[in-house]
């Protein structure tokens, strides 16, 4: 009765606003979904990608450890700039920020593109920087590119010889709206949903949503779940850690405890899980947004000093 009475407001909040078949009311000069607007990855992948910015590395670069960065849903390689420049202020790691497939270009294109169109790049980067000769890799996970990087792994999609650690920040495995269960059934009523950003935020997240890519999402998160309820086994050597809001709008809180659960590393140990307090949706993202205290700055900090000791 409550998913029925549920449907129903749904539908009938966007029956009123449907446009199914046409294109949200986008403004090129500003939105990431225009056709004006790309990410700058795709301009200057030597600036996000360590395989093109070091095709021919030395000894030196192939032992120092390096992070592979996916980001989340509706967002873009802005999401991890702050950790690539962190890596740089240390000069300990290098960062390779990589754009999600069907991200990054325009509206059209986010629409069309599946979760695995999403996974590939992720995929991609690792097998060029493994082939390169890279020692040490890592990967670390924003929402969306959590679930993502954990299919990655348990479908043997990448050979794990050199994978070090995974890192997930606020990983929706549990989405905090329980709408998205049943976009595949009111969908086609919805069209696109929208995301109201802020003025720092315009040009490096999807302001529209189509219902196609929230259905997209659905899928993904309901197969990593059922992954968790078969179990996870982490490769050999492989360490996990999790970071996670208290009070998290996109990720329901609940994805900690679920992960805790579903997840071993090879030893048959638990992996270490952080709940830490902050109300940011991917804690570690500060740029772009209209207020960050102390608290935040200092949280985002000590998690990367963390991340970076586990190299």
């Amino acid at each position: 009765m409550k998913y029925i009475i549920l449907l129903i407001t749904f539908i009938t909040f966007f029956y009123s606003c449907k446009k199914e078949d046409k294109m949200p009311p986008i403004d090129n000069a500003i939105d990431l979904d225009g056709t004006q607007i790309n990410d700058s990855s795709l301009t200057y992948p030597e600036r996000f990608l360590l395989s093109a910015a070091k095709p021919n590395p030395s000894n030196i670069d192939l032992n120092t450890p390096v992070i592979i960065a996916a980001h989340g849903f509706t967002a873009s390689t802005f999401e991890w700039i702050e950790l690539r420049d962190f890596a740089k202020s240390t000069g300990q790691f290098y960062t390779s920020i990589v754009l999600l497939g069907g991200h990054g270009r325009d509206y059209s294109d986010f629409k069309a593109a599946s979760w695995q169109d999403w996974q590939q790049p992720i995929i991609d980067e690792y097998v060029r920087l493994r082939n390169l000769g890279y020692t040490n890799i890592s990967f670390i996970g924003s929402s969306t590119g959590c679930p993502l990087v954990l299919n990655a792994v348990y479908d043997s999609k990448i050979n794990p010889d050199v994978l070090k650690n995974i890192f997930l920040i606020d990983p929706i495995i549990v989405p905090s709206n329980k709408i998205l269960s049943i976009v595949n059934t009111v969908g086609p009523a919805l069209s696109y949903s929208t995301s109201e950003m802020e003025a720092g935020e315009n040009g490096f997240w999807y302001k529209y949503r189509p219902y196609q890519a929230l259905s997209q999402l659905n899928d993904l998160t309901q197969l990593v779940r059922k992954n968790l309820e078969d179990g996870i086994v982490l490769p050999s050597n492989v360490k996990m850690y999790v970071y996670k809001s208290k009070d998290d709008g996109s990720a329901d809180p609940v994805s900690a405890p679920i992960l805790y659960s579903g997840v071993k590393q090879s030893d048959g140990s638990k992996f270490s899980v952080q709940m830490v307090n902050s109300n940011l949706h991917v804690f570690t993202r500060l740029k772009g947004r209209p207020t960050v205290f102390t608290e935040d700055l200092q949280l985002q900090q000590t998690t990367f000093n963390e991340i970076k000791s586990k190299l």
